[in-house]
């Protein structure tokens, strides 16, 4: 038996005046995840995002791979910057280093764009290196990323400020979600530094949040017995693919956003598959159309989501004796709000060996058609063992 887990960050939404009260995914055209669905030993909502905690894809992901955030989040940066392959010891504190666009508004500056225009990787890198000897000395390095996506390793640092991530503030002000609490007296000035060194860049500033210490983690061999793969164009993923232990696979073309190698990742996928018995593959732009806020792309996104990587995926798939499917978001993204949200999103498990029966003749994969279900998965980390059968 073959295992996929495939993600399309954010996908979920709410419904919009502009598509006639429908939400992107209803008004989508999705033939691949609606066979699916019809198809499907279970079709439902999942809870990703733990009460307490923000909503966000590095909770929703832990929860997907199968890790209870209650017991093992320790926050974003740090799985990150596994990615990086940066080598955090126990006093390290890595946090999340932004590139993004600020402007002043009404004599006030507000957060313009979180990603600076998805800035390009390559760009990106220039400026971070530009940052380099004016923000690090012993107790700070910067680590490029991708795109707008960099991290901060702070020796003997503080993992106890409070900063709000950018993508949740598109338009605000920013004076109340700057780091604040111990220890943001030096970030502050790290973000001043950096403004006068990029007031006439793409990206004038650095966002500083989500820090963290090294998180334990069991791989999911030790848990389950499984050996398999990750592909993904960002780093957060990434990284929970190595705290799991997984091998990370890297696609060339992989931006995260409208432009990536949908069909690079598919490929990627299905050989890694010929030697492993378990792939995760995600997908990021629903996620990022949705914090623009754009309805046309995010549904664009969902669109080529299911014509560019489920048809072609399960396409490759069913030339395999058995597999078995999780397709799900990690948590919802709605295009009103531009940032993420905490409700349950909706989840299908779909067997080859068992694609005979249908059980949703009618019903799509959405939002409305999951809730109709009444099922509720309140604790979506037990979801892959549903996937593994280990529950049965």
């Amino acid at each position: 038996m073959k295992y996929v887990i495939l993600v399309s960050d954010g996908m979920a939404d709410e419904p919009v005046s502009e598509l006639g009260n429908r939400t992107p995914l209803e008004a989508a055209r999705t033939p691949n995840m609606d066979a699916l669905t019809k198809q499907a030993e279970v079709f439902g909502l999942a809870r990703t995002i733990p009460d307490g905690f923000e909503p966000g894809s590095d909770v929703g992901n832990m929860s997907i791979f199968g890790y209870d955030p209650k017991k093992y989040y320790t926050g974003r940066a740090p799985i990150e910057a596994l990615s990086l392959g940066i080598d955090l010891i126990p006093s390290d504190v890595a946090v999340r280093c932004n590139l993004v666009k600020l402007a002043v508004k009404n004599g006030q500056t507000i957060m313009e764009d979180y990603s600076a225009g998805h800035i390009s990787t390559e760009k990106a890198h220039e400026l971070i290196t530009l940052l380099k000897p004016a923000l690090e000395d012993e107790s700070f390095t910067l680590y490029p990323g991708v795109s707008y996506r960099h991290i901060l390793l702070w020796r003997q640092g503080e993992d106890r400020f409070r900063a709000t991530p950018p993508h949740n503030i598109p338009g605000q002000v920013i004076d109340k979600h700057l780091p604040s609490g111990q220890g943001s007296e030096v970030l502050l000035g790290l973000i001043e530094k950096s403004q006068k060194i990029l007031k006439n860049e793409q990206a004038n500033s650095i966002w500083l949040w989500g820090a963290g210490k090294k998180p334990s983690v069991p791989t999911l061999q030790k848990r389950f017995g499984i050996q398999g793969a990750v592909i993904s164009a960002v780093d957060l993923i990434r990284g929970l693919g190595i705290c799991a232990g997984l091998e990370v696979i890297l696609v060339p073309g992989a931006t995260g956003y409208l432009d990536t190698n949908y069909r690079g990742k598919v490929e990627a996928a299905l050989r890694a598959l010929q030697k492993n018995d378990f792939v995760s593959l995600h997908i990021e732009a629903p996620d990022e159309t949705g914090h623009e806020g754009s309805v046309s792309k995010k549904v664009l996104a969902i669109e080529d989501f299911d014509s560019k990587v489920v048809g072609p995926l399960l396409a490759g798939l069913k030339t395999l004796p058995d597999f078995s499917l999780l397709l799900m978001p990690d948590h919802p993204t709605p295009v009103s709000i531009r940032t993420h949200t905490a409700d349950p999103v909706p989840f299908l498990i779909y067997r080859k060996s068992k694609s005979s029966k249908i059980t949703h003749a009618q019903q799509r994969f959405t939002e409305s058609f999951a809730l109709k279900t009444g099922i509720l998965r309140d604790e979506a980390h037990h979801l892959i063992e549903e996937l593994l059968q280990l529950n049965n």
